[in-house]
């Protein structure tokens, strides 16, 4: 069952597979800023990314002594949730290991998603708890698809992204198999805080940032009095991609980054590898404010 969540001023719907959000409107506009999931670019709106982001090299991932199967972005996105707690303006989700993780994934673990509506405001909270007996790795990565152009207003490359503080941002590449090319990168903002969007930027794939200083990013344009705000906690790194020509944007607060070309080490050897000793656990958190 889908769990929807009212304010005042806005709803949000998120269904169990995933725990992904599939809506989130505005009341007083009507308008719609979740992407529809549309196959002919993109069936995701707002997947998690667990226990890896972005792709291992050569289809494996290696921990424990043994290799493991996993296809891009993990496995949590494609998983039925258990919906554990919800009435109007909060629901949460839980994600436990079973057989057929621990035969991808060795380690038992907890992952759960709560969703917080208040006025225009959504926050996602992401917890990972070691529910095993030894320590365990992972990374874990968000992936929000907005409309753009907003509400269907000017075109897509009147809009902007605004950062709250001076960034110098210098990206770096993926391959089409979401595998990171090493020695490759590009200074796209130089001290400064508005990053302009044009569709050639997307035709060698994602925009990938490291140890990103803002802690929000806002996706605007003169043409539109409506914007997105993603603000994030504990998630350093930042993905921006659209597929060719497609009527959205992503912008993925990520804790980690897809294997290098080559890469040879384990999972704990990857970037931004998070371990947990026994009974510890990881937060951080999203927080959407649409107006």
């Amino acid at each position: 069952m889908n769990a929807i969540l009212n304010s005042d001023l806005a709803s949000v719907e998120i269904r169990p597979l995933g725990a992904e959000m599939i809506s989130f409107i505005r009341k007083d506009t009507g308008i719609e800023y979740i992407w529809r999931g549309d196959a002919a670019f993109w069936t995701g709106r707002s997947p998690v990314l667990f226990p890896i982001v972005g792709s291992v090299y050569g289809g494996k991932m290696r921990t424990e002594g043994g290799e493991y199967e996993l296809k891009n972005h993990g496995f949590a996105r494609n998983r039925e949730f258990r919906l554990v707690e919800s009435d109007d303006s909060r629901a949460v989700f839980h994600l436990s290991a079973d057989e057929e993780t621990l035969a991808i994934y060795p380690y038992r673990f907890a992952l759960t998603l709560t969703y917080t509506l208040e006025g225009s405001s959504l926050r996602i909270q992401y917890r990972v708890d070691n529910d095993d007996d030894k320590p365990i790795y992972f990374q874990l990565g968000t992936h929000p698809a907005f409309n753009c152009p907003i509400n269907g207003e000017g075109a897509f490359e009147d809009y902007e992204l605004e950062f709250n503080r001076e960034e110098t941002l210098e990206r770096f590449f993926v391959t089409s198999g979401n595998i990171q090319i090493p020695n490759k990168s590009e200074i796209v903002l130089e001290q400064g805080t508005v990053l302009p969007l044009t569709r050639a930027q997307f035709e060698e794939g994602a925009m990938i940032f490291r140890d990103v200083k803002s802690d929000r990013v806002t996706l605007r344009s003169s043409q539109s009095k409506h914007q997105v705000s993603v603000a994030s906690e504990n998630f350093p790194y930042l993905g921006i991609w659209q597929p060719k020509d497609a009527p959205f944007i992503c912008i993925e607060p990520w804790h980690g980054l897809a294997d290098a070309d080559q890469f040879d080490g384990e999972l704990k050897d990857k970037e931004l590898a998070v371990k947990l000793a026994p009974g510890e656990y990881f937060e951080a958190a999203l927080v959407i404010e649409v107006s």
